[in-house]
């Protein structure tokens, strides 16, 4: 039986881009390690209003950021020094331990302008003893990730 239902409200994450936003919640601030849970999109929006929707460099400690692209393309640049574009089907996982900066940059204005941008990101909760980790960054192709399928008949997986 479920305990409760969490409607998602809307939340602005830069000038102009507003997310479905799930947790944290009133009455829920966290789900199992989740903290935030975001879904972005599809963004339509004209090429010109494009570098408006740059979330700007900001930092982070003490959990993780999960990020799936869905559709369109996301540029991800960090103070470790990496810069990674985020293309459909991958995952981006940083982990900010003791701390991070990053930023999310939408370089396709077309891509925008054309309803191409859909993404789903959460945040997760360290364990206690990872909190102080040092931080990093990981980028997951496709082809790296398991795959669940569930045909109502039972469910199959293929996976690493």
């Amino acid at each position: 039986m479920l305990d409760i239902v969490i409607a998602a409200r809307t939340a602005e994450i830069s000038e102009g881009f507003a997310v479905k936003r799930i947790l944290p919640y009133q009455l829920r601030r966290m789900v199992g390690p989740f903290i935030f849970m975001d879904h972005g999109g599809p963004v339509n929006i004209p090429a010109a209003s494009a570098t408006s929707l740059d979330v700007l460099p900001h930092p982070h400690i003490g959990l993780s950021t999960v990020s799936y692209l869905i559709s369109g393309k996301v540029t991800h640049r960090d103070s470790l020094g990496v810069e990674q574009v985020i293309t459909p089907g991958e995952v981006n996982w940083m982990t900010a331990g003791k701390g991070i900066t990053h930023s999310e940059r939408f370089e396709d204005p077309a891509m925008l302008a054309g309803g191409e941008l859909e993404l789903l990101q959460t945040w997760v909760a360290l364990p206690e003893n990872d909190e102080e980790s040092n931080p990093s960054f990981d980028n997951y192709k496709p082809e790296d990730l398991p795959v669940f399928t569930d045909t109502g008949r039972g469910s199959h997986c293929r996976g690493t």
